[in-house]
């Protein structure tokens, strides 16, 4: 039975407004947060019309506040013997419907606020995936790059001796992200394995000999087109020959443009932090194979890309400019896999101007607010990133149970589950923005059809 709002509550849009000041006044200095927090409460607005009682139980103020926010000193040695001493965080945002889960970032970036933002972005990607997971995220502000491998195992040792406290198969269960790949989780499971004399499921993301999950590597990316490829049966179209921008060149990027391969798709760009790539010609598989290997091998940068194919452009990071040169190439379709505010709204504009018809988030929450509103203004095909990349954390849900159950399913058997997950997620988020008023606004669909769930659990379960 719904509980009354109490006389004198505040109206949902003045209730929503006092919870982000609180947010703000809070966090301060925390940019990111503010703005996953904001798009996710611009969106409740419709909720909590219909149910006041999430209102009355002080709800939001609840679910912006993380459970548990770990900070700690990571001490290590480099190759030379020098003493080097980073940060590392972790950050237990809800666990109302499973254990903490969420990947670990180590790039200099890293900080409180960031982490904030990405934890809770995956309280509500989690809930959509239709899996028992919390949300949580963590990492370091530890720069992997130009690192050789004993440094970086002497720095993910040093980092997982103090993380081990807090983690477990049933508590918290840390994946890789950004700087975070098959290499760093590997020396974190065995540094884990050492302290706490136990081979459990405690990371996902492991390598397929000692507990990891086919088609976890290739997740990210696989989701993202399977949304994209549910968006466009919406409006009876396909992939099949549309040009397609994808940012990046790390893990998410490859797989995307692999399944993008498949559908029968042409992608023509890749990036990183040196610069962008545009091959008219498009990204078969031949240079999809050397990509990987000079990403992932060599740890190289995409300028070489221009080098070995001839026909390719490489556009160098320019930081005057007042766009990024990739979302100003004519395309169909945008799959922003980089990082977090990548697509401004000059970006944005540039993209609609080209002709851009849809947009799929590889990476997390890539489109600024401004962005994102131009995107739903102009009614094109917009997967947010809580719905789009969800099938990363959706297999590393895959992985927890083949751990738990100690069985290893086959790649058709993963990756058949993947694409049903986001069928599902996709269906989830389109019925709820019909439910609530705003067909076609998957934004709405995505923030609104997390929250339920998370936000029911909540109540069932108590002021805790």
């Amino acid at each position: 039975m719904a509980v009354m709002t109490p006389p004198g509550i505040k109206v949902p849009g003045d209730y929503i407004e006092s919870v982000m000041i609180s947010v703000k006044a809070k966090n301060p200095a925390e940019p990111e947060f503010h703005q996953a927090v904001q798009e996710v409460l611009d969106s409740l607005k419709l909720v909590l019309k219909k149910h006041p009682e999430y209102q009355s139980a002080h709800l939001l103020e609840r679910i912006v506040e993380p459970e548990r926010v770990l900070m700690f000193r990571v001490p290590w040695f480099d190759d030379q013997g020098g003493i080097q001493v980073n940060r590392g965080f972790r950050i237990e945002m809800n666990s109302a419907i499973g254990p903490y889960k969420g990947g670990l970032r180590f790039h200099p970036s890293v900080n409180l606020g960031i982490l904030k933002f990405l934890a809770f972005e995956q309280v509500f990607k989690n809930s959509l995936t239709t899996l028992p997971m919390g949300g949580g995220k963590g990492g370091s502000d530890f720069d992997p790059k130009g690192k050789s491998d004993s440094e970086v195992m002497r720095f993910c040792q040093s980092f997982m001796t103090e993380l081990q406290r807090h983690i477990g198969p049933d508590t918290d269960v840390p994946a890789g992200d950004i700087g975070v790949g098959g290499r760093e989780i590997g020396f974190l499971f065995g540094q884990y394995k050492r302290l706490r004399n136990e081979f459990t499921g405690v990371l996902t993301g492991k390598g397929l000999g000692w507990g990891g999950s086919l088609i976890r590597p290739e997740a990210t990316g696989y989701g993202c087109v399977y949304f994209a490829d549910e968006m466009l049966k919406t409006r009876k179209d396909k992939l099949e020959g549309k040009l397609c921008l994808v940012s990046g060149s790390g893990n998410v990027s490859q797989y995307t443009i692999e399944k993008l391969l498949d559908f029968g798709a042409k992608p023509v760009t890749v990036s990183d932090s040196n610069g962008v790539i545009y091959d008219p010609d498009g990204i078969d598989r031949e240079k999809l194979a050397w990509v990987m290997d000079l990403k992932n091998v060599k740890r190289g940068r995409i300028r070489d890309y221009a080098d070995k194919y001839k026909k390719a452009i490489f556009m160098p990071t320019d930081i005057k400019l007042d766009h990024n040169p990739l979302w100003n190439v004519k395309a169909d379709c945008a799959f922003p896999s980089a990082t977090q505010n990548e697509i401004t709204a000059k970006d944005a504009a540039n993209l609609l101007k080209n002709g851009i018809k849809l947009v799929a988030e590889g990476a997390n929450m890539p489109s600024t607010l401004e962005a994102t509103k131009l995107f739903l203004d102009a009614k094109i095909l917009y997967g947010p990133a809580k719905a789009a990349n969800a099938g990363g954390v959706a297999t590393s849900g895959l992985e927890m149970s083949q751990n738990s159950a100690r069985l290893s399913w086959t790649r058709e058997e993963v990756d058949n589950r993947l694409h049903k997950i986001m069928i599902a997620i996709h269906q989830t988020c389109y019925e709820t923005a019909e439910k609530y008023g705003t067909p076609g606004n998957l934004v709405n669909g995505a923030n609104i059809g997390g929250f339920l769930k998370v936000a029911n659990a909540m109540l069932d379960q108590g002021l805790v």
